[in-house]
């Protein structure tokens, strides 16, 4: 219970941050526009700084998704996002092959990580995958899935890469309309959210 409250707060933090970055853009997009500009300078720090957040599990990128998406656009925001997401998930998938939890202790909390071994079932693990990727963040699940499951490379990569496509251009199109939509459109995610979350305790009581 401490596990899920303890990401809840995360992911309202995340939330909270997100649109109020969104505010300061849109209330200074031609400061941003100068600083980062539409060149290639920018784009390869943003995608540098999604795959380190990706890698270093308790980072997260997405505040930066307003600023890119109201200087570039949310289409080329979103192939970025899809592009970095798909390379810092990879990268994880090899260390955790490679090294095992020696190495990844020193990255993330492996309480996190233990809390989503156990949802991970062993059959059809390609469209598992692609589920998860939709619903769950990308980071520690990319820790559970190179450490716990079998699931082999390349189904891994392209159930990774089409899993995050939705997440990537929806957060990049929400980075771009007005702060108080952006708080409406959350709080109802979150209800629904909530709402299903209840309705799972109650079936694993029963």
């Amino acid at each position: 219970m401490k596990q899920k409250l303890k990401a809840l707060i995360e992911i309202l933090i995340i939330i909270l941050i997100f649109i109020i970055i969104s505010y300061i853009v849109q209330t200074n997009i031609q400061f941003f526009e100068k600083l980062i500009g539409n060149n290639i300078y920018g784009i390869l720090f943003y995608l540098i700084a999604i795959i380190i957040a990706m890698v270093v599990a308790p980072i997260s990128s997405i505040p930066l998704i307003p600023i890119m998406s109201n200087v570039w656009g949310w289409q080329l925001t979103g192939i970025i996002s899809i592009i970095g997401w798909t390379i810092g998930a990879v990268l994880v998938f090899i260390l955790c092959r490679r090294f095992g939890v020696d190495i990844i202790k020193k990255l993330i909390p492996l309480n996190d990580m233990y809390a989503i071994e156990n949802k991970i079932p062993k059959e059809n693990l390609f469209w598992v995958v692609l589920f998860l990727r939709m619903v769950i963040p990308a980071d520690i699940l990319s820790y559970a899935l190179g450490l716990f499951s079998k699931i082999k490379f390349w189904p891994y990569t392209i159930a990774t890469f089409f899993g995050i496509i939705p997440a990537a251009f929806l957060l990049a199109y929400i980075g771009l309309v007005k702060p108080i939509i952006q708080a409406i459109i959350f709080i109802i995610v979150a209800i629904i959210f909530i709402i299903g979350w209840m309705i799972n305790e109650k079936r694993n009581k029963h």
